[in-house]
């Protein structure tokens, strides 16, 4: 389960006001045209995120957790998957995201990253000094990926991203690429996600650490799949914490 279109993210802690924000569009290196929501932190430099969504693509959750980063300090701009394939972003509810999944590639999509990473390093963009992805279930899968992308990363960070077996749009397993690696790596599960085994998430651990990848892994018993979200009330503390998981991993630990 994805989110919703009315799901929001839970509120980082007050550190601060955004910038501009806006929706805006991204050229990638073979042209095409990328539909994006970026903000920007009062100040320049320091952490940008690129934030990849979930299977549902850009949507009001992505651009409210750009706003967030960048009011707890980071530029963050959120790309769109589907720019290739489908009409631009915003969509509604009738829109069709299961075909247009089965349509992303890899490679395509580690271009629309390198756009999201080369706008947070201009000017335009907050100067960021350092860049890190973000992604979200599919998107999570899609972070973990970028650490083989070659942008220069600084780090990468999924939440419930599997890392282990097949994905219907035949994305690479992690896994099987852990090895190539280029950067550290924040993981955010929820302990009751039907979607995700101990043992995958194990497995995965190992063959990072076997590489000699820096790796955090924080499981929550009990949260399931998307408990980043303000209106599940039940999951809060999990929600709060990995706002704090986050925020440290890009440099913006509380004091």
């Amino acid at each position: 389960m994805c989110y919703d279109l009315d799901a929001r993210p839970p509120l980082p802690p007050i550190r601060g006001a955004a910038g501009d924000a806006t929706r805006l569009t991204l050229g990638a290196a073979d042209g095409a045209a990328i539909s994006a929501y970026s903000a920007q932190a009062r100040k320049p430099g320091g952490p940008g995120v690129v934030v990849l969504p979930d299977v549902r693509g850009l949507h009001p959750f992505y651009e409210e957790l750009a706003l967030r980063l960048a009011e707890a300090g980071a530029h963050a701009t959120a790309i769109d998957y589907f720019a290739r394939t489908a009409p631009p972003a915003p969509r509604d509810e009738e829109f069709d995201y299961q075909s247009h999944i089965l349509q992303t590639r890899l490679d395509t999509m580690t271009q629309d990253t390198a756009a999201g990473v080369a706008h947070l390093r201009s000017p335009q963009g907050g100067g960021a000094e350092r860049v890190y992805t973000l992604g979200f279930c599919f998107g999570g899968r899609v972070s973990l990926l970028q650490a083989i992308g070659g942008h220069g990363l600084a780090g990468v960070i999924s939440f419930y991203g599997v890392p282990v077996g097949a994905h219907r749009s035949g994305l690479t397993e992690p896994i099987t690429v852990a090895d190539r690696f280029e950067c550290p790596v924040l993981a955010l599960y929820g302990g009751a996600d039907q979607a995700i085994s101990p043992e995958a998430i194990d497995a995965f651990d190992a063959a990072l650490d076997a590489a000699g990848v820096e790796r955090r892994t924080v499981v929550y018993p009990g949260a399931t799949h998307s408990f980043f979200d303000r209106r599940s009330a039940e999951f809060a503390e999990a929600s709060a914490d990995a706002w704090e998981q986050v925020l440290e991993f890009i440099g913006l630990a509380a004091g």
